[in-house]
């Protein structure tokens, strides 16, 4: 989920009025500064932006009570987890047996709901208002906004699970399938990070964008809540609760990407030979140098660092791709692109519908897999959603949920015909990419059956560590401005805490997980993130409130419904004409014309 632009520097002037823009200037002059031309207060251009730290930011001071709550709660758990692993671990897998076994369901139901409610509302009559002013042109080019959106969203999981997953259902199968099924291992991988993962982030970026830069209002999620429950409720303990609860589900979200991130470049130095036989202290010091990095990339700004990694990240990722589909089995890619979709599409529903009682595997399958998923996708979904609001300006909610939607899920597609694709017809040929199953190594032992492998795989640790930096960049950015009432340019030292918390987070669960620390990190962002279901659910409910009470929605419901009045009586018109009657003046209802006798019925009632 990247996006970055500096090809088209934010608040460029855009396109030409058009003429029905010239016709409403007249009356958007007569409206208050920052009303849109249906009177929607909306922020001034100005106001946004990379470098934006002035007027109604400058004063937004951190809110001691969100912040404070959540970092000794972070905190917390960090103790926890350096004083007794043991106890830590007990804890996290008695809650995740809970949660998948009483609440499983919910996910699943939830997950797919997600994807039908946010197409609902892009192609309904909500699509075409803009997250800003009626005529705001958008801050980012096309190419920078997808950049950014991709990269900020599962950078570091397509490297990890981009050849990994494929070949795991490949090999081992899925619930209701044979193993070796390579339709039902690509539809499944597709399900896990197609449409759902997406709608879930547009959901809630586009609460918060159109809470921000339709209404403006403060930029966290408690003020999208609003239309829901009220001004001061938003403002008072239940919007600091499900700010509290934001940041919470953010830091482990991130931490878990963070976690597999090092895991993955550990494995990849060892692949290489440049660290022999990398250990735990590796894995600290990964987190540690990345750690700094996305710091100091932070500390940049918007409009800076993430901007330009989310470029070389696309950059870098265009390389690997294109090396391995040209170099790697070509024609078994292209194929591979067809099958995937196809399967994905087929059995979309038959997937959506799989709980713990399918089969007598499954619910322990769904634990690791698709309820993993969702409860990731879902703890991401506050960092992302506000980071593709910030990014998104000037759209209209069609534009922003069919591109967040389609591309990404595109992208994804031909990066797991690629990965997932090249791993399966190696394995047939018998060169073993499953190897003894290590998840960390598949990549880089794909790579190493192709000519300059090793080339490549110091590429591909480059592009984990840029992914790394952008993930953890954005995601305290974004977790400062929760902390500072909305601030778009939160302090530097607000952005520090949270990306050292997040770090310190990481590091404990890939300790205490000891060998099976990708498990310690799964369990613990499933828990984290199941509270956070709850809030995105309400929040559908808040965004139908919100949208249905926006003047150009309403201006044009008006306007349809005095076209069918009209519509109505041209028809009563026409018909009361083809009858022989007088229908009496145009817009005038039959029943009218027959009171009134009209001139010549009046001299012949006059003569008799």
């Amino acid at each position: 989920m990247s996006d970055s632009t500096d090809s088209a520097p934010p608040g460029s002037p855009g396109t030409q009025a058009t003429a029905a823009e010239a016709r409403g200037a007249e009356s958007r002059r007569a409206r208050p500064a920052g009303a849109g031309a249906h009177g929607v207060q909306t922020q001034d251009p100005e106001s946004h932006g990379p470098g934006a730290s002035a007027g109604r930011d400058a004063h937004a001071g951190t809110d001691w009570v969100v912040t404070s709550i959540t970092a000794v709660l972070l905190l917390a758990v960090v103790v926890w987890g350096l004083a007794s692993a043991d106890s830590f671990s007990r804890f996290a897998n008695s809650a995740l047996t809970f949660v998948v076994n009483d609440f499983g369901w919910l996910f699943v139901i939830a997950a797919t709901a997600f994807v039908g409610f946010i197409l609902f509302v892009a192609f309904s009559r909500f699509g075409r208002i803009r997250l800003g002013k009626d005529d705001e042109q958008p801050e980012f080019s096309t190419v920078s906004w997808v950049a950014m959106m991709f990269a900020a969203g599962m950078g570091i999981g397509l490297m990890f699970y981009g050849t990994t997953e494929p070949l795991t259902f490949f090999r081992q199968g899925v619930p209701g399938h044979e193993k070796g099924d390579v339709q039902a291992a690509f539809a499944t991988t597709m399900f896990h990070w197609g449409l759902h993962p997406w709608a879930l982030y547009a959901i809630v970026g586009l609460a918060i964008a159109y809470s921000t830069f339709r209404l403006g209002r403060k930029q966290l999620l408690s003020s999208a809540f609003i239309p829901l429950i009220g001004e001061r409720r938003a403002e008072g303990p239940l919007g600091k609760a499900i700010d509290i609860l934001a940041i919470f589900a953010t830091v482990f979200g991130t931490a878990t990407s963070l976690g597999i991130g090092a895991q993955q470049i550990s494995s990849g130095l060892d692949v290489t030979g440049l660290v022999h036989n990398p250990g735990q202290l590796t894995i600290v010091m990964i987190v540690v140098v990345l750690g700094a990095a996305f710091l100091l990339s932070a500390a940049s700004g918007v409009g800076k660092g993430i901007q330009w990694l989310s470029n070389i990240n696309m950059g870098l990722a265009t390389v690997l791709a294109l090396f391995v589909l040209i170099v790697g089995p070509t024609v078994v890619i292209l194929n591979e692109v067809p099958l995937a979709g196809g399967a994905y599409l087929s059995q979309f529903f038959s997937m959506a519908s799989r709980t713990a009682d399918s089969s007598p595997e499954a619910g322990s399958w769904l634990s690791s897999w698709t309820i993993f998923y969702w409860a990731w996708w879902t703890s991401w979904s506050p960092f992302v959603g506000m980071f593709l609001a910030r990014i998104s300006r000037g759209r209209t909610i069609r534009e922003f949920v069919l591109v967040i939607l389609m591309v990404p899920t595109c992208v994804t597609l031909l990066w797991f015909s690629i990965f997932g694709g090249t791993a399966i017809h190696l394995e047939g040929t018998g060169k073993s990419i499953w190897g003894d199953g290590d998840s960390t190594r598949q990549l880089f032992d794909l790579l190493k059956t192709l000519p300059a492998g090793n080339i490549m795989a110091v590429i591909a640790m480059m592009l984990l560590a840029t992914f790394f930096i952008t993930s953890a960049d954005s995601a305290s950015t974004v977790m400062g401005s929760m902390a500072q009432r909305g601030r778009l340019v939160a302090s530097r030292r607000v952005t520090v805490l949270w990306g050292v918390l997040t770090g310190a987070i990481a590091l404990v669960l890939l300790t205490t997980g000891k060998e099976d620390s990708l498990t310690s990190l799964q369990t613990v962002t499933i828990i984290a993130a199941s509270p956070f279901v709850l809030i995105i659910i309400a929040l559908m409910f808040a965004i139908i409130r919100a949208l249905g009470n926006d003047p150009m929605y309403l201006d044009e419901r008006r306007a349809r419904s005095e076209a069918l009045h009209a519509a109505r009586q041209r028809r009563l018109h026409r018909e009361a004409a083809a009858r022989g009657k007088n229908p009496g003046p145009a817009g005038k209802t039959a029943g009218a014309a027959e009171q009134s006798p009209g001139p010549a019925a009046a001299k012949r009632s006059g003569e008799s």
